[in-house]
Parts: C-alpha cells; sequence; structure tokens
C-alpha cells in the first residue's frame, strides 16, 4: 500500500463534516446538488501521484495527475489534466495552446484562485474560481475513460466521477470550458 494508511471501503455518499476541512464538504454539497453520484475513499495524505497506486486499483480508475501551471508573466492560468502515467512535456503543451514559457505556477496563485494548497490541486478547485482566471486544460486520454480520479479540493480523499458528468454538469455550473491536448 505505498506506506500510507487507506480506509478500504468505498462510499458512495458524502461523510460525515467531523474533521473535514469546509473546502472539502463544500465538494459534497456541489457534487449532490448536481446530481453527481460519486465513489469517495479516504486516506492519508498522498505525497505522489505513485502513492495513489492503491487508491486507483480500488476506485477502479486512474487517478488524474492534475498541474497548475501559468505563463512567465504570471498572467494566465492553466489547470492541466492529464492520465497520472503520463509525462509532462511542457514544449508540448506550450505549442498546442499558443504560450510559451509554462511553469508551475506559485502556490499563492493555487490558493487565490482555486482555494486548494499543493499537493490536493483537483478540477473540484474550479468551483472556486468565480472569475474564470483559470483555463482548462484536459488531454484527450482522460476524456476517453468513463471515469476520472481527482481529490475533493483536499489529498486525503479520492473521488470517482462519471467523465461525461463532470463535461456536462460540473464544468457548465463553473462557467469553465475545456481544451483538449494530447501529450
Amino acid at each position: 500500500m505505498n506506506g500510507i494508511w487507506i480506509d478500504e471501503h468505498l462510499y458512495t455518499g458524502r461523510p460525515s463534516p467531523d474533521g473535514r476541512l469546509p473546502k472539502e464538504m463544500r465538494v459534497y454539497d456541489l457534487l449532490d446538488s448536481l446530481k453527481m453520484p460519486y465513489v469517495r475513499i479516504d486516506h492519508d495524505v498522498t505525497p505522489s501521484i505513485e502513492s495513489c497506486q492503491h487508491v486507483d486499483e480500488l476506485l477502479g480508475i486512474e487517478i488524474c495527475k492534475n498541474l497548475f501551471l501559468c505563463n512567465s508573466q504570471k498572467t494566465d492560468f492553466y489547470l492541466l489534466m492529464l492520465p497520472g502515467t503520463k509525462k509532462f512535456r511542457t514544449a508540448a503543451l506550450s505549442k498546442q495552446i499558443g504560450t510559451s514559457r509554462l511553469s508551475f505556477a506559485p502556490a499563492e496563485y493555487m490558493e487565490q484562485y482555486l482555494d486548494i494548497a499543493p499537493g490536493s490541486v483537483s478540477v473540484m478547485g474550479l468551483m472556486n474560481d468565480k472569475q474564470n482566471k483559470v483555463h482548462l486544460l484536459i488531454d484527450k486520454k482522460v476524456l476517453e475513460a468513463p471515469y476520472l480520479g481527482c481529490h475533493p479540493c483536499v489529498n486525503t480523499s479520492s473521488l470517482r466521477l462519471s467523465t461525461k458528468d463532470l463535461l456536462d454538469k460540473f464544468l457548465p455550473y463553473t462557467g469553465h470550458n475545456y481544451l483538449a491536448v494530447e501529450l
């Protein structure tokens, strides 16, 4: 189990708010209000995508790697979703989106726009980006899968969601579009 504790029970509803951060509970509130079913698993902090391997197996998905990026001027911000095992190639992505010098965005922007701390980056954070400052980029392999995995704005739980629900319900609610990319 890669040295982290994992509650191997698959939960299909919201947890008790005891010991949970409000930002995590807001994710469940939103998913429930949008009638988006999800499967949840709780675990210790997952410090890397590799530590999510057993979580992936239990949920029957591949957790998405979520990267928060920006241009060199720190004026354009991007959330990139790609399969956890796929390598991120800056040059390939920069060319596809017509931006040069992409890098990892500083943590303060992640907090400001997504209300997420490093290590917990998730597409769910877009619910907090009311001014649509963050552009969503999704690798085509993620879009092809029937389900995707993500954190509920904290990295002590993981969710399995329908990719279709994310695209047809969640993104329209947040007002975000996405650009399909191939890395």
